[in-house]
């Protein structure tokens, strides 16, 4: 009898980290894939159902657009490729964002982006991102909308959400 008492708590703990465990992460996602190539943009991304998704040719760089109410937000740059060396590129966004007022501190970073802070005043702060694809010719710099403010947690998302 005395086994079964010392067992219990035991098997209690594994079932708990069991189902903790299980629990989708913050960042984790279940948006469905997204192609961009009806749009001229050969790239897919995971977007929520619905998104909207707006295209603007300003002749040296595409502005893509991909909206989900005020939550999901991205907006891609393409442009031609100058640079082979992708870390190049992710410093250059880097030193881009660290140079900006709102710029507060780097939050995570990869090797083909970052996810930083901005911090507007003490009571406002948003959070943002930069990530970095080279396809061909092409040069697609991700980033959130520029109208809006994101906790972490939306950010994240729509970080995974374009790896």
């Amino acid at each position: 009898m005395k086994s079964i008492n010392f067992l219990f708590p035991i098997v209690i703990l594994a079932l708990v980290l069991a189902i903790v465990s299980c629990k989708p992460s913050v960042t984790q996602n279940n948006f469905p894939d997204l192609d961009l190539l009806q749009y001229g943009v050969p790239i897919k991304i995971k977007a929520p159902e619905g998104s909207v998704v707006q295209l603007d040719d300003m002749g040296i760089v595409q502005d893509i657009t991909v909206r989900n109410g005020e939550e999901f937000y991205l907006q891609i740059i393409a442009g031609e490729n100058y640079e082979s060396d992708i870390s190049k590129v992710v410093e250059k966004q880097k030193s881009d964002a660290v140079s900006t007022r709102t710029f507060s501190k780097i939050i995570e970073e990869d090797d083909r982006g970052f996810i930083f802070e901005k911090k507007y005043s003490e009571e406002r702060i948003s959070y943002d991102f930069r990530y970095v694809r080279v396809q061909g010719d092409k040069e697609y710099i991700f980033q959130t909308g520029l109208l809006g403010q994101f906790t972490l947690e939306q950010v994240k998302k729509m970080y995974e959400a374009i790896k």
